[in-house]
């Protein structure tokens, strides 16, 4: 059993990350107010904290989840391999498309951190909606096996 950390948006691409306490998450608009929000298999994506701070642990210093420019930061999930399951948080349902690949914009942000992303899934998952729902920071999250 999992928990929700953090939640943040981002209005535009490049823009910065908006934390937030709750949001609407739906399967036509994603995460409320996030540029990637439309219906695809990159609507949503998460963090592991336990995969954050290897990557802190790694670079030797800590840095704040957000600046991995993740929807979700969630803790007590592995989701390294977790392709084809499905997350849930509250009443919001995810599928799990995909690894997040770091991306080169995470070499400009920090020296090194591309690198330290690299293995073991590090730079989180993936997801589509599957399930509209409202979320917040603190809710339950596990992986089900119900659509």
């Amino acid at each position: 059993m999992g928990k929700l950390l953090g939640i943040a948006v981002k209005e535009r691409s490049h823009a910065p990350m908006e934390s937030l306490q709750q949001a609407s998450v739906t399967t036509m608009s994603g995460i409320a107010n996030d540029f990637r929000g439309k219906p695809s298999n990159r609507q949503v994506s998460l963090l592991a904290c336990e995969s954050w701070q290897a990557v802190c642990q790694k670079l030797g210093e800590v840095l704040p989840w957000q600046i991995r420019r993740a929807n979700l930061y969630i803790q007590g999930i592995n989701l390294q391999q977790t392709t084809g399951q499905v997350i849930q948080i509250g009443q919001l349902k995810l599928l799990i498309t995909q690894e997040t690949a770091p991306c080169k914009r995470m070499r400009e942000v920090h020296d090194g951190l591309f690198e330290a992303m690299v293995d073991e899934w590090r730079g989180g998952v993936c997801c589509q909606v599957l399930h509209d729902g409202e979320i917040k920071i603190g809710d339950k999250v596990e992986i089900t096996h119900d659509n």
